[in-house]
């Protein structure tokens, strides 16, 4: 047996570990007291068993120390213990807030440190970034350092304030990882065929497991799976803009752009609001489309459809020229912001572009706008 065969054999293999070991992380949660009660921000109506992540970095272990680390060789061992060592430390931290819930600064310490482990231990990092056209910056220790940190810690809390309905920052998840995996096989200068396989697995472990917590869930993946599966997207997608082009950079930031847009909204909105960036809320992406009269399943399967657009582009970005990859990005941008004011995720009175158009378009509600402000 070839080795390529062996390894598609084992990524199967690793879908239905995923599969049978999710009960047992089921039965553990319950035991651990990992339970999700209902309460004002999530929408859940019964107390759920979370921890779900568990699950998926067992399977992830197993699939790469075992199953591909025995085909592949000391090697891929090698690349792979330093990044399950730095996972696990990220899945401790999301174990201990499903099952104590710590404050944010406690959450935030545990994913710096697997950050700073990460940024020691493993080839995830910024070394250069190039311009086309332009040049290729070597990027000093300390920016590289901060750069890093900053990556990974972005993309972490991203996925996990995703996180609010079943199924949805799994199946964001499984999206975004394939992309990535898709354009670190054909696209990136630098074919790392360990990266690519290495995704592969994190998608096999993510794909058994999402039958359980697709709607309606018998388990969540818990600040466990949400912290985790950000923080490995963050990972490999460092990994893959080892000497970065701008475009290289770009691409995982489209890949992300549900999450992405929608954590720095929040960050916005609970601004202007006058609140806390921490301080939590129902005015996500999911709370929103909720609002509008969406159903769950309608809720998840249109962010899908959202994240597909985005991972969409981002393969296009690979190909175009460089006007047009400016162009496709102030395209995507308009049509974000677009979106977020129809939804009313920048909040409710907050529609800058859409009022200029209704301004400019409606001759009756400018001279109501005028009218009014004459009054003042």
């Amino acid at each position: 047996m070839n080795s390529t065969l062996r390894v598609i054999i084992y990524l199967f293999v690793t879908v239905f570990i995923a599969l049978f070991i999710t009960p047992l992380v089921k039965v553990i949660a319950i035991r651990l007291g990992a339970m999700d009660a209902p309460d004002k921000r999530r929408v859940n109506k019964t107390t759920m068993p979370t921890m779900g992540g568990l699950a998926i970095y067992f399977t992830f272990f197993i699939s790469t120390f075992f199953l591909l680390g025995s085909s592949l060789g000391p090697s891929y061992k090698d690349y792979i213990l330093p990044l399950l060592i730095a996972a696990l430390i990220i899945v401790a931290t999301g174990m201990i807030d499903d099952i104590k819930e710590i404050n944010p600064n406690q959450k935030t310490l545990g994913i710096l440190i697997a950050a700073i482990f990460t940024y020691f231990f493993t080839p995830a990092r910024f070394d250069t970034l190039t311009i086309p056209g332009i040049t290729t910056f070597v990027l000093p220790g300390v920016l590289n350092f901060f750069l890093t940190i900053f990556w990974i810690f972005t993309l972490t809390n991203a996925v996990n304030l995703i996180d609010g309905l079943d199924g949805l920052a799994s199946g964001i998840s499984i999206i975004s990882l394939s992309t990535i995996g898709i354009i670190a096989y054909f696209f990136l200068p630098e074919k790392n065929l360990f990266i690519s396989i290495t995704i592969f697995a994190m998608i096999a472990s993510i794909v058994g497991f999402f039958p359980h917590n697709y709607h309606p869930a018998t388990i969540y993946l818990g600040d466990t799976g949400a912290l985790f599966l950000g923080f490995m997207i963050s990972i490999f997608s460092l990994q893959g803009l080892k000497n970065a082009t701008f475009v290289a950079v770009l691409t995982p930031l489209v890949i992300l752009g549900v999450p992405i847009t929608d954590t720095v909204y929040a960050i916005i909105r609970r601004k202007l609001n006058k609140q806390s960036i921490t301080s939590p809320d129902k005015m996500h992406l999911h709370h929103r489309l909720l609002s509008l009269g969406f159903s769950h399943q309608s809720t998840v399967f249109t962010i899908y459809t959202i994240s597909a657009i985005f991972s969409f582009i981002a393969l296009i970005l690979n190909y175009a020229s460089e006007m047009g990859i400016i162009m496709l990005i102030i395209a995507t941008l308009f049509g974000i912001e677009i979106l977020v004011e129809l939804i009313g995720l920048f909040g409710e009175n907050r529609r800058p572009i859409l009022n200029a158009m209704r301004f400019l378009g409606n001759r009756s509600y400018r001279q109501d706008v005028w009218k009014k402000r004459c009054r003042k």
